[in-house]
C-alpha cells in the first residue's frame, strides 16, 4: 500500500513540475513559446514521458486555465466574505477580480484568451460558472424585493463583466492607461452597474 502512495505522489509531483514548466515559459517568453520539448528540457524528462501525464500541450493549457479559474473563485470568495453590505461585496470581488488579472496575467490570457489564440475547449472552463455564480448571488440578493428574473440577473452579471474584463482586456494588451486612472474607471463602473440594481 505504502509502496502505491508513493507511486502517486510521484506522479502528482511530475504532473505539478510539468504545470509549473509550462508557467515558467509562458513567464518568460509568453504563450507563443510554449512546448513539450522546452517543458521536457526545462524538468529534464523526455518528452514522451511528459505525454504519459498530459496528451497534448492543449491538455496543459486547459489544466492551467481550470487552475486559474480555482484561484480566482478563492480570490473573489474571500473578498466577499471581508464585507458586510452586498454592494460592498459586489465591488471587493469585482475588484479582487481586477487584482488578479494583473497579478497573474500569465493565467488571466489563457482562462479568457487574452492576446492570444485560445481553443473552444478552454473558453468553457467549468470554474467560470462558479465566478458567475458567486457574484449572481449577490446581484440576486441585492435585487430580492423586486423578484428578479434569471435573464435579468444573468444580463446584470454579464454588464458587470463585461465592463471589467474590457477593461482589463485593453491593459494587458496596451498599457498606456496609468493605474490611478484605471481604479477609477473601475470603481465608477461598478457603482454605476450596483446603483442600476435598486432602480
Amino acid at each position: 500500500m505504502a509502496s502505491k502512495e508513493r507511486i502517486q505522489r510521484l506522479k502528482d509531483e511530475n504532473r505539478i513540475n510539468i504545470l509549473n514548466a509550462a508557467l515558467q515559459i509562458v513567464k518568460d517568453d509568453g504563450w507563443q513559446a510554449l512546448s513539450m520539448r522546452k517543458i521536457a528540457d526545462i524538468i529534464e524528462y523526455t518528452a514522451p514521458m511528459i505525454y504519459e501525464y498530459f496528451p497534448g500541450k492543449e491538455a496543459i493549457l486547459i489544466e492551467l486555465s481550470n487552475l486559474g479559474f480555482r484561484k480566482l473563485a478563492r480570490r473573489m470568495k474571500e473578498a466577499k466574505e471581508k464585507e458586510f453590505t452586498l454592494p460592498n461585496q459586489l465591488e471587493a470581488m469585482w475588484l479582487a477580480y481586477w487584482d488578479f488579472a494583473f497579478e497573474n496575467k500569465e493565467f488571466y490570457q489563457i482562462m479568457y484568451g487574452v492576446g492570444m489564440q485560445c481553443c473552444e475547449k478552454q473558453k468553457s472552463a467549468q470554474c467560470n460558472e462558479t465566478i458567475g455564480y458567486l457574484v449572481s448571488e449577490v446581484i440576486r440578493e441585492i435585487m430580492a424585493s423586486q423578484y428578479p428574473s434569471e435573464e435579468l440577473i444573468c444580463r446584470k452579471y454579464y454588464t458587470y463583466w463585461s465592463i471589467i474584463h474590457g477593461l482589463i482586456s485593453i491593459n494587458l494588451v496596451s498599457l498606456d492607461v496609468r493605474d490611478e486612472t484605471n481604479r477609477h474607471i473601475l470603481k465608477d463602473a461598478i457603482h454605476g452597474i450596483t446603483r442600476s440594481l435598486v432602480d
